[in-house]
This record gives structure tokens, C-alpha cells and sequence, in this order.
């Protein structure tokens, strides 16, 4: 294996969702100075989900005029969007004009819309190209996804982003039978101002895209990339069968489980390893995985969290993001392909998910208050959660992945329709009906 390929595989998983999920963590600096307020991340969830039209295009052209689609054409395209769109956005994210009678920014709105597109079609496009590359570096390439949401984190963390102290602001009160001023103690959350301007942070943005692309054509240039691409080449509906095929395919033949023989009915997707029932239940699997991890528990991350303090918060965000690209090198190390251990794990993590679900329901009185082990607690759910889903999504990945570019393709639809019905889900519930309420990181009281 060369170094240097999976570092190049990492460097493009890490393009492939940086922009958004850099975009998020900087929110709490960017809403203090648009117009649109705390409306933005309502408006940030419906561009993403508009967005999919990038790999409804693709996936289009990949059902119906297989022979006009070019990935390596895409996929340069839209990482090149994406640097110009972070540039742009360095310098004209304040920009506003007026839509409707009212100021709008939409400038960073715009340019939201498209940095969304070209991360939602990296998941139809990024995938298939890894065809090309031997098995072991699709879960690289995962690491580099998983990182993709680990570094801006962590950057907007030594920038002091959402960084809160709590101080005591004493509030006087006056009785109106007694004369005297009485002062009561109340803590008051207070945001520490950021080491760096926004503007740095959206550069930063692009030079990450830069060295994604810059990974991207190292990718189809670099001689040492080109002695570890696949010698059993796929492309878009024909999978060449060499001798390592075969024995690859006979090993995981052997892993799957035993079904009746009457549903031993081979199906004509991929290689036709696979029963049709076990097709269906792997793309189940994946779209359940990515509904939960991208979509329905990230939106009420806060609220399950926030009430046990802002480091608890700090703590689950980072930790849980430091999950994913570490269940994606476990894979390398420990694969199993066996589908009933995935259904196994993705229902462990479905029960820790609706336990951090509770907690925020709950919020901002949520179990174990007050307590260190509330407080362990709730950090744990959220690395397992994601640790857990993250390992089931590489392994399904790796099994696709196994059975043809098509089926990448179709991996990379699934993920994104999963993650879109989950966000919808969820928008309604959190941004339209309110019923999640947030937990003080200074001041939580709850009625015995």
C-alpha cells in the first residue's frame, strides 16, 4: 500500500463535506451580523435539502445517459465551486440587499446554496471514483469524510466559537411595601469574543478545497496512484470478473448468512452476490444510519446536551466527531461484513440514539441533572451513537463497493436521501413547532 495514495484519499474524503460542516460550526459568529438572525440555520437545513438536485442530476444521467457522464469532469467542476464559493464568501458574506421590502444576505445565501450542491453531489461522484483505487482505500477515504467534520470543529474551537462563561450578574429588585433594594444572584452566560474574524475562517474554507482538489488531480496523475488502482477496473454497468474477483467473491459468499432457498433468488444488481431481500435490507440499513446520524439526532444535539453544561456540549460535539473517523479506521483493522452483525450494531445505535432523544425531549430538565453521571453519560451515548453508525455506513460502503460502480452510486443516493428525510423530519418538529426547548449552560431550574 502506498502512503502516500491513502493520504491522498484522505485529503479528498476530507473536501467532500468540509464547506457545510464548517459552515455550521461558524453560525454562532455569523448570525450576530445578518439580518436573517437565528433564522439562518433554518434556511441553512433548506438549501441543503434544495441542494440534492446537484445528485438528482447525476443520478440521472448515470440511469438514462450513462455515456455523457464523465465523474472526473463533475468532480472537478464542483470542487472548484467550492473554492471559489468559500473565496466569495471571505468577502461578501455581510453583503445584503433588499428582497421583498426587507434586507436580505443574499450573497451568503447564494453562495451557501451552491458550496451545498457541491458537497451533496460529492457523495454521488467521490464514491464511484474510489472504484478505481483498491478496496483498502475506500475506508481511507471514509476517514477523510469523517474528518471533514473533526478539523473545522476544532479550528472554530481555537477561534472561540460558542466558548461560554458563566458570570455573576446580580439583578436588584424592590419590594413595594419595603424601601430597601435587594440583590439576587443570577449567573449570566457570556460568549467569549473570537481570536479570529469570520473572513479568516471562510479562507480557510478554500485552502481546504484547494488541497482537496489539488489531492484530486495527484489522484489522476501521480504514478504511484496510478500502480494502486484496481486491475479489476469497473465502469458505470460493467464489472470486469478477474481471478482475485472471483476468490473475493466467494469469500464473502461465504460470510453472509444462511436464507431459506426459496429466497436464495439471485439478484441482477451489482454482481448478483446478493438476494434481492438482502439488497433491500442493506440500502434500508444505510439510509437508517445516515437519517439518524446526519439528520434527526444532530438537531437536537444542543437540546440534549446543553442542559448538563456548556462543557458537556463541547465535550459530546467534539468527542462524537473524533468517533467517525476513528470507527472508520477500526474497519481496516476489524471488517465484518456479516449482515446480521450490521443489523445488530445499527439497532445498539438506534437504542442509544432514542436515549439521547429522550434527554432532549426532556430538556431542560432532562435525567441525571446536577449529576457526573448524567453529565459521563450523555457524552458516552453520543460517541457510541455515532461511533457505531459510522462503522455500519464504511462496512456497507466496503461491501458496495465490492459489488460495482453502480452500486457506489447508489450508496452514495442512499446517503443522501436518508440524511434529506431525516433533516425534513426534523425541521418541522425543531424549527416550526417548537417543541424542543433549550437548556441554560449557566442557569437550569427544574420544578421536583
Amino acid at each position: 500500500m502506498a502512503l502516500e495514495v491513502h493520504l491522498l484519499a484522505c485529503l479528498l474524503g476530507m473536501g467532500s463535506w468540509v464547506a457545510i460542516n464548517g459552515m455550521w460550526v461558524e453560525l454562532p459568529l455569523i448570525v450576530p451580523d445578518v439580518p436573517e438572525g437565528w433564522h439562518l440555520p433554518s434556511y441553512l437545513t433548506l438549501l441543503i435539502q434544495f441542494a440534492n438536485l446537484g445528485p438528482l442530476f447525476v443520478m440521472l444521467l448515470h440511469q438514462f445517459q450513462p455515456a455523457r457522464l464523465n465523474e472526473t469532469a463533475i468532480i472537478y467542476t464542483i470542487i472548484s465551486i467550492g473554492v471559489l464559493a468559500c473565496l466569495l464568501l471571505a468577502f461578501f458574506w455581510r453583503e445584503t440587499t433588499i428582497v421583498g421590502g426587507a434586507p436580505h444576505s443574499t450573497a451568503l445565501l447564494v453562495l451557501i446554496f451552491f458550496l451545498s450542491m457541491v458537497d451533496c453531489t460529492s457523495s454521488v461522484t467521490f464514491l464511484p471514483f474510489m472504484m478505481r483505487l483498491k478496496t483498502h482505500y475506500l475506508s481511507t477515504y471514509f476517514i477523510g469524510e469523517g474528518l471533514s467534520g473533526l478539523i473545522p470543529g476544532f479550528v472554530a474551537l481555537a477561534q472561540g466559537v460558542g466558548v461560554v462563561h458563566c458570570v455573576n450578574g446580580s439583578l436588584p429588585s424592590t419590594h413595594l411595601l419595603d424601601t430597601n433594594i435587594t440583590i439576587s444572584s443570577h449567573l449570566q452566560a457570556v460568549y467569549q469574543p473570537a481570536r479570529f474574524p469570520v473572513k479568516v475562517f471562510f479562507l480557510f474554507l478554500s485552502g481546504m478545497m484547494v488541497i482537496c482538489l489539488t489531492a484530486f488531480v495527484l489522484l489522476n496523475n501521480l504514478p504511484s496512484a496510478r500502480r494502486e488502482q484496481d486491475k479489476v477496473r469497473a465502469q458505470p454497468g460493467i464489472q470486469k470478473e478477474g481471478r482475485k474477483s472471483k476468490l473475493s467473491k466467494r469469500k464473502m459468499a461465504e460470510q453472509k448468512p444462511m436464507i431459506n432457498d426459496q429466497e436464495q433468488i439471485q439478484s441482477s444488481f451489482g454482481t448478483g452476490t446478493f438476494s434481492w431481500s438482502q439488497i433491500i435490507y442493506i440500502f434500508l440499513l444505510l439510509a437508517w444510519a445516515n437519517a439518524l446520524t446526519n439528520g434527526v439526532l444532530p438537531a437536537v444535539q444542543s437540546y440534549s446536551c446543553l442542559p448538563y453544561g456548556n462543557s458537556a456540549y463541547h465535550l459530546s460535539a467534539t468527542l462524537a466527531a473524533l468517533a467517525n473517523p476513528l470507527a472508520c479506521l477500526i474497519t481496516m483493522v476489524l471488517p465484518n461484513r456479516s449482515l446480521m452483525t450490521l443489523g445488530i450494531l445499527t439497532t445498539v445505535g438506534t437504542g442509544i440514539g432514542s436515549y439521547i432523544m429522550t434527554m432532549a425531549v426532556l430538556s431542560p430538565c432532562p435525567l441525571l441533572l446536577h449529576t457526573h453521571i448524567g453529565v459521563i453519560l450523555i457524552v458516552l451515548c453520543w460517541v457510541l451513537f455515532v461511533g457505531l453508525l459510522s462503522y455500519v455506513k464504511v462496512m456497507i460502503g466496503l461491501i458496495l463497493r465490492g459489488e460495482g460502480h453502480h452500486a457506489l452510486v447508489w450508496c452514495g443516493a442512499t446517503v443522501q436521501l436518508g440524511s434529506m428525510v431525516g433533516a425534513l423530519t426534523m425541521f418541522p418538529l425543531v424549527s416550526v413547532y417548537h417543541l424542543f426547548q433549550s437548556g441554560d449552560p449557566c442557569n437550569t431550574s427544574c420544578s421536583l
